[in-house]
């Protein structure tokens, strides 16, 4: 049977879950997620995780940072004058806000601290610098990379 290699093109089902059992996301109740092995259209440990597998195989990954999300880095966090917020915008921890970079591209950034005075944001990705635990089910290899004629 064929085996998930580098360029092939590969649907999974999956469930992601935290350290402490959270699911964060799952494709149970959906399609399948379909991607190319190697084309970075997801995290660098989920694509590794899938090369090697069977369709129909199933096995659970933990993946680091490293190879996730990246680290939280506290670069990547601002705390801000609370003077410098629309009055119309009450900021409350956890609550998402989208701010314009100043190249003008917008980002989004998670409010993770407020105090009378100042309101830290932060600008990780929510799973930044969290071990990733993967329960996945190779569905189908459904396009496989084009061998290499040798001449």
């Amino acid at each position: 049977m064929a085996q998930a290699k580098e360029g092939d093109t590969v649907k999974v089902h999956y469930t992601g879950k935290l350290e402490d059992g959270t699911v964060f996301d799952t494709s149970e109740e959906r399609a399948p997620l379909e991607f190319t092995i190697g084309s970075g259209q997801i995290i660098q440990g989920f694509e590794k995780a899938v090369v090697g597998m069977e369709p129909g195989e199933a096995k659970t990954a933990t993946i680091q940072p490293e190879e996730a999300y990246g680290p939280h880095r506290e670069d990547m966090t601002l705390t801000v004058d609370r003077e410098q917020f629309p009055e119309e915008i009450d900021p409350e921890p956890g609550q998402q806000l989208q701010v314009q970079q100043p190249d003008g591209r917008a980002a989004v950034v998670v409010v993770s601290d407020v105090s009378e005075s100042t309101v830290t944001l932060d600008a990780n990705h929510p799973l930044a610098g969290q071990p990733l635990t993967f329960e996945i089910r190779l569905v189908d290899i459904v396009g496989a990379a084009q061998e290499q004629a040798t001449g």
